[in-house]
């Protein structure tokens, strides 16, 4: 499901590697900036998630074993929680399209090489355990 407004990679390599330098770096930018935007929406929607778990764990009655069943067989978050994998493939898609932008622009030696080579998008991303 691709939610509306995003945009994944439509531009081949070949059309980024003859782009002009500022063209290229304007789309590495755009695509950061929508890698960010999308996976603040992510983690937010994972926050709001282990909230609503956290809450009916707590508002439901009956030992830790009963209350964990309850939350596990809840329709309601178990939709959510698909959700939030379906955002995560979506954020992983805006992944490759900032890596390969990058890669393009290491390649060509672009003179603002130095200004992407900081931390790149979800190395340290906790998610990657396979959500």
């Amino acid at each position: 499901m691709v939610r509306p407004g995003l945009s994944f990679m439509t531009i081949s390599i070949e059309e980024l590697w003859n782009m002009p330098e500022p063209a290229l770096l304007g789309a590495y930018h755009s695509a950061r900036r929508q890698f960010v935007e999308q996976k603040f929406a992510r983690d937010t929607q994972r926050a709001r998630l282990e909230w609503l778990r956290a809450k009916m764990f707590i508002g439901n009655s009956g030992g830790v074993t009963e209350r964990k069943m309850a939350v596990d067989v809840s329709e309601e978050l178990a939709r959510k929680g698909q959700e939030v994998r379906e955002m995560t493939r979506e954020l992983d898609l805006v992944k490759v399209d900032v890596d390969v932008i990058a890669m393009v622009i290491r390649l060509r030696g672009v003179s603002a090489a130095a200004s992407v080579q900081g931390e790149e998008p979800g190395e340290n991303d906790p998610e990657r355990e396979g959500a």
